[in-house]
């Protein structure tokens, strides 16, 4: 199953990257010399991607716009984001003895990560110069979100042989410091991935500052809240999460363009 979501990530980047480049191939006029500020030409429809960080950790986002009005913009959009623990500490404890032991992160349970999928609107609250400048949205965002919880394996010392390693699932009741070699490939325990479904919601500012109505350059910052129906685990001895709370800051690149 993980491989599935993984696949229709990809797929979502890849179709996404193609409209874009598509959408720039057919517009026959070269809009940076007719659509400046200025000109304040309404262009309807914009696609864009980047890269977020939050609270926790990191990921990727893909949009898809449309323009209503000059003042309101409908969003689509997606997201695969890590989410990681304040408690993550990483140690290498046979590190200095063996070239080949990998670090690892004392009792992490699971790699934790989040795909959301969902709509939502920017109003303008200022609009640029027409020297250019930066426009300013409210932004606010909604829609489901799943939870996928990628068990930690690592290769564990044979206690009647340690020449002998084994590769095990993480399990917090017999694997301590002294028997932890190191890390296993993160494939290892990839069909034992769990799913939680949820939802999630997100409240921002958005900035943009690109010098053409064509050319998206924005950077947008807020707070974003996940919940799902089933807790997710990240560490041992820690209570399991039925949601996450974090500010995040999105950077994205795109394009505007009308399509007739």
């Amino acid at each position: 199953m993980f491989r599935v979501f993984l696949k229709i990530v990809l797929v979502f980047l890849v179709l996404g990257i193609s409209s874009l480049a598509h959408a720039q191939e057919e517009e026959k006029e070269n809009f940076e010399e007719i659509d400046t500020i200025l000109n304040k030409v309404i262009l309807k429809k914009e696609m864009s991607g980047g890269g977020v960080i939050h609270g926790q950790g990191m990921g990727i986002l893909f949009r898809k716009g449309y323009n209503v009005t000059a003042f309101r913009r409908n969003i689509w959009e997606a997201e695969f984001v890590g989410i990681r623990s304040p408690k993550q500490v990483r140690i290498n404890f046979y590190g200095a003895y063996y070239s080949n032991a990998n670090s690892y992160i004392a009792g992490k349970l699971n790699k934790v990560y989040t795909l959301r999928a969902g709509l939502g609107q920017q109003h303008q609250i200022t609009r640029k110069p027409y020297w250019g400048g930066v426009e300013v949205r409210i932004a606010y965002y909604g829609g489901l979100s799943v939870g996928i919880e990628k068990p930690i394996y690592l290769f564990i010392i044979n206690q009647n042989n340690y020449s002998s390693l084994s590769t095990e699932r993480y399990d917090p009741e017999k694997h301590f410091l002294d028997n932890i070699f190191g890390r296993a490939p993160f494939l290892e325990g990839l069909n034992k991935t769990k799913f939680s479904p949820g939802v999630y919601a997100k409240v921002g500012l958005n900035f943009d500052f690109g010098e053409y109505n064509t050319s998206i350059k924005s950077l947008e910052a807020g707070l974003v809240a996940d919940g799902y129906a089933i807790p997710v685990a990240i560490m041992a001895f820690s209570p399991k999460h039925y949601y996450f709370l974090n500010f995040y800051l999105n950077l994205t690149f795109g394009k505007r363009y009308n399509k007739y």
